[in-house]
């Protein structure tokens, strides 16, 4: 378990966060994509994976857009009989992930019990959640589907595909130790050999590349070095309140179009929404800053289709690719 922070080393920490924002880079709105219809995002078959992170906060309403969004597709999928699940990238509910966030926040939102979403919904923690100390009220709230309380990662499968939670608090959070840190990748490496599957995506809040204001963690080279090494897909991250797909890279941020494992960054469920620096990662593929909006996948059994939906239905960078 993590040790507490003090009452005084918490504020030291949001005092700094509310001082960075301030330098946080200036949105510039992405132009809209030419039209595109839904159905070239479809696969024949496939299971629908749709989520995003940095989510719910009561001091804006974009968070109601994007819950509006993925009921809508959760109600469509059911309709037509189409498997799906819901994932979130860490930060669901703002500022500090306390009980009364997620209960105004987060719960008038993507919790409302009206909407299909909370019944979907397999979540991942981020740095907000851990401002309130060791994310109880996140354990609290989401419950058996957060996984092992004060661990927070776990899997499941979705269609074909098996699909892995990491915490990445444990990684690049000084609360944590280093045998919880070593614990987490003893879990993921025998979870990945226990299931020998064609396709696997592994999602947690912090990304190890990104262009955004945050931008890359070199923290996270251990454990995308264990998830190359062992063939993983696709890697999801938020925390960067943006839109970024990657080239397929391997664990030192080279492109490689063998064995490289793509990567998208999607922080765009209804905080804040921040803009890129002015060092663009070269193996970025596509970035939008500037619009609220969530990632949709939808899981062949040996491919995927990816689309980056904003709110008021626009879709954006449709692509995908094949398992390895």
């Amino acid at each position: 378990m993590p040790v507490v922070r003090s009452t005084a080393t918490r504020a030291i920490v949001a005092a700094a966060a509310v001082v960075a924002l301030q330098c946080a880079p200036a949105v510039s709105l992405t132009p809209p994509p030419a039209a595109s219809p839904a159905p070239v995002v479809a696969l024949s078959g496939a299971s629908v994976f749709i989520g995003v992170g940095d989510i719910a906060s009561c001091d804006s309403k974009l968070s109601m857009g994007t819950a509006v969004l993925v009921d809508s597709v959760l109600r469509a999928d059911s309709i037509g009989k189409v498997d799906n699940a819901v994932f979130t990238l860490g930060d669901n509910a703002y500022t500090s992930g306390t009980t009364a966030q997620f209960n105004n926040c987060f719960t008038r939102t993507w919790g409302d019990p009206a909407k299909r979403i909370i019944k979907s919904v397999h979540p991942s923690p981020g740095n907000h959640e851990y401002y309130t100390p060791n994310a109880d009220p996140y354990y609290k709230f989401f419950g058996p589907a957060a996984g092992t309380v004060g661990k927070g990662y776990y899997s499941y499968d979705v269609g074909k595909w098996h699909i892995i939670v990491v915490n990445s608090e444990i990684i690049v959070n000084m609360m944590f130790t280093d045998s919880a840190r070593a614990a987490q990748m003893d879990w993921v490496e025998k979870d990945i050999k226990s299931h020998k599957v064609l396709c696997t995506i592994a999602y947690w809040h912090n990304p190890r590349f990104s262009s955004g204001w945050h931008g890359s963690d070199r923290k996270l080279g251990p454990i995308w070095q264990l998830l190359y090494d062992n063939d993983v897909d696709l890697i999801l991250s938020g925390h960067d309140h943006d839109y970024e797909r990657f080239r397929p890279m391997n664990p030192s941020g080279l492109l490689d179009t063998l064995k490289g494992i793509t990567s998208i960054v999607a922080g765009t469920g209804g905080e804040e929404l921040r803009g890129f620096t002015s060092v663009i990662n070269p193996n970025s593929a596509y970035r939008i800053e500037g619009r609220a909006g969530v990632l949709l996948l939808t899981l062949g059994a040996a491919e995927y289709r990816s689309a980056f939906l904003e709110v008021g239905g626009r879709i954006w960078d449709q692509s995908g690719g094949k398992c390895h």
